[in-house]
């Protein structure tokens, strides 16, 4: 078994991280077999060096080798690139052609960003990773391959399957063995390595002498996050060799390269969605119909006091703050729309005389507020009935998923479903 140094002059690695030792070492030892790998790591890690050193050590390595960037292939054609067409299959298909998993036949195929893959194309990849088979676009003959497949991701995964956007059985079988490659940030004694050797490549490349750092410039280099890990670092130093005249690169120079160099200070931030968060159409409209329901259960206790008190001076006093809340008007002093006294024209508007008002017992006034208040909770709970049906019959009763689109959680979803007896 070829060893890991070995393996890293040969591939061109730079590094001796212990993370990254262990990944190499892992990708020689499933090399031998046919099992599927699935690389996973952050976008410009180097992803693209484990699917060669499998290739190559292992019994395909006289076959052919494809990589395929799923991401890059339109939805609409990525079948017809990955399992072939029949003429006529569709417009443009003016003849057969033979897709990447007929023509690597015998040899590998690396599906880079595979999270990106449709869920009708994950259905036929899943076909071949379980028993080698697959169909051309336009045809109906199945057809045998014998291919190995290792595919890599920068996507989380267990997000992707947790909103429905790849399917679980497929990510089983794909991770068979699963090769984690670290961020740079997490390789801080690799850093001023991989700097040194990209400088020197591009002094060779243009013809100039080799860009060296200060000592504070290389501290600066290893404390940086690099979110664009390696490929980022490669082409900062590309820019340096390129623009700086003298070359000798000191913190501050270097800090001109280094973008949002302030900004990199570690922040805590909520995966979870807090339900108080409005942040969908349908919970701004639950928000307003409520508010509309505060509101109107506000003003009926106003117009009760001025029916029984018939003094819109004194009501106006004991509820000011009731009023400027109503109203929404931080000038509400200036401008309370209670500023005559009740008059008889206004008791006539009301459609109540002052001699009905003074009649009217104690619990057949408070039986007018109760009538209007019933006949809106009976609405806002049809509205919200007619939502979670609906909702349900998207997500064909998942309960989970028809609570995240509420906005709501699961165990509120299910005392409401209890109560309106779905």
């Amino acid at each position: 078994m070829e060893s890991v140094q070995a393996t890293k002059q040969r591939f061109g690695i730079i590094g001796n991280d212990p993370k990254l030792n262990r990944s190499i070492e892992k990708a020689i030892q499933v090399a031998p077999t046919d099992i599927s790998v699935l690389v996973t790591g952050e976008s410009g890690v180097g992803k693209e060096s484990i699917p060669k050193i499998i290739h190559s050590l292992s019994h395909r390595k006289h076959g052919k080798y494809i990589a395929v960037n799923c991401g890059a292939i339109p939805e609409g054609t990525i079948d017809s690139e990955l399992f072939g067409h029949e003429k006529g299959a569709f417009t443009g298909a003016t003849s057969t052609r033979s897709g990447y998993f007929e023509v690597a036949d015998g040899g590998t195929i690396f599906l880079d960003e595979v999270g990106e893959l449709p869920l009708t194309t994950q259905v036929r990849l899943l076909r071949v990773l379980e028993n080698g088979e697959f169909i051309k676009v336009g045809s109906s003959k199945v057809q045998k391959t014998d291919v190995r497949i290792v595919a890599a991701t920068n996507v989380n995964m267990f997000e992707a399957i947790k909103k429905e956007k790849f399917r679980e059985d497929l990510y089983y079988r794909l991770s068979t063995v699963e090769i984690l490659l670290p961020p740079l940030r997490d390789r801080e004694n690799d850093i001023h390595l991989l700097f040194r050797k990209f400088a020197s490549d591009f002094a060779t490349k243009y013809k100039m002498p080799t860009i060296r750092l200060e000592e504070a410039a290389v501290q600066l280099l290893e404390k940086y996050h690099w979110s664009g890990n390696i490929r980022q670092l490669r082409n900062i130093a590309e820019q340096i060799s390129v623009l700086e005249q003298n070359r000798t690169i000191s913190a501050n120079t270097l800090r001109g390269y280094l973008p949002d160099i302030g900004s990199n200070l570690p922040a805590i931030v909520s995966s979870s969605k807090k339900e108080s968060d409005f942040s969908n159409e349908r919970e701004i409209l639950y928000k307003v119909l409520f508010d509309m329901k505060n509101d109107l259960n506000d003003l009926k206790k106003l117009t009760m006091e001025l029916m029984q008190s018939g003094n819109s001076q004194q009501v106006q006093k004991e509820h000011e703050g009731l009023i400027r809340k109503i109203y929404r008007d931080d000038k509400a002093e200036t401008e309370i729309p209670f500023e005559e006294p009740i008059t008889e024209h206004t008791a006539e508007v009301l459609q109540i005389t002052p001699a009905e008002t003074s009649s009217i017992k104690e619990e057949d006034k408070y039986h007018f507020a109760e009538e209007i208040e019933e006949e809106e909770t009976l609405s806002l709970h049809d509205k919200e009935l007619e939502l979670i049906k609906k909702s349900l019959e998207r997500h064909r009763g998942k309960r989970k998923a028809a609570a995240e689109e509420l906005g709501i959680s699961e165990r509120t979803l299910y005392r409401k479903i209890k109560q309106y007896d779905l």
